[in-house]
């Protein structure tokens, strides 16, 4: 697939200066698997870098936009705006998903789509926005492309815990407690993600990445919630 420069230039409103940064920022890890010759890197380091910088930049918005608010509100503002749905949604409506170089079984089952893989490459393209035109930048555009959704989130009260809704959704539905398991984990072990399983009794009702277990948890009762609402 050709890497479409001038597109992207347009959707993130700048120009690319470092055409393989962004290229590595496309670059799923299963890519790498079918193409042993391929000389670059996935996007797996430039995601972690991402991380950081939206974990920053979310804080500073938001410790700013809600002066009154309590440590724990904000925290709880903050997990519902970076959880894996969320930037899923971001990344799709900037159609992330054509750029995405993705090894042939990702792509059968439908990887361009996937939520954990949009959602890391939203913080992978960020990575690289931040070493290529640094955080004033990346400010602007966090700003314009995620934390616009702010006022919406908090009107709808989508901040608060998802495992607790989800528990008091499903004892009220199904009478069942639901319960979780980590399906899944890699990196190294100070850098770990981890996928983890929200379960109602033996069924799998829909699964969450995080760099903890418990974020990953939270991102997992996040897509049951998703879940519930589209039936």
């Amino acid at each position: 697939m050709e890497f479409d420069t001038d597109k992207l230039e347009k959707i993130l409103k700048t120009a690319i200066k470092d055409t393989l940064l962004f290229i590595t920022a496309f670059t799923h890890r299963s890519y790498l698997n079918e193409h042993p010759d391929y000389e670059n890197n996935s996007n797996e380091r430039l995601e972690f870098l991402g991380d950081a910088v939206l974990q920053l930049l979310s804080s500073e918005f938001l410790y700013n936009r809600f002066p009154e608010s309590p440590e724990g509100d904000l925290t709880n503002y903050r997990a519902s705006i970076v959880c894996t749905p969320s930037l899923a949604e971001e990344s799709k409506r900037l159609k992330y998903g054509e750029f995405l170089l993705l090894s042939n079984g990702e792509e059968a089952t439908g990887g361009r789509n996937r939520e954990y893989i949009l959602a890391n490459t939203f913080e992978a393209v960020l990575g690289a926005l931040y070493l290529q035109n640094g955080v004033d930048f990346c400010r602007e555009f966090v700003n314009r492309e995620l934390l616009y959704k702010v006022d919406d989130i908090i009107k709808k009260e989508a901040y608060k815990d998802a495992k607790s809704k989800y528990q008091e959704i499903a004892q009220e539905k199904f009478g069942i407690t639901p319960t979780y398991e980590v399906i899944d984990s890699w990196g190294l072990d100070h850098d770990k993600t981890f996928k983890v399983g929200v379960y109602l009794g033996k069924d799998l009702k829909a699964v969450g990445e995080g760099r903890s277990k418990q974020k990953a948890e939270q991102n997992a009762a996040t897509a049951a919630l998703d879940n519930f609402k589209t039936l």
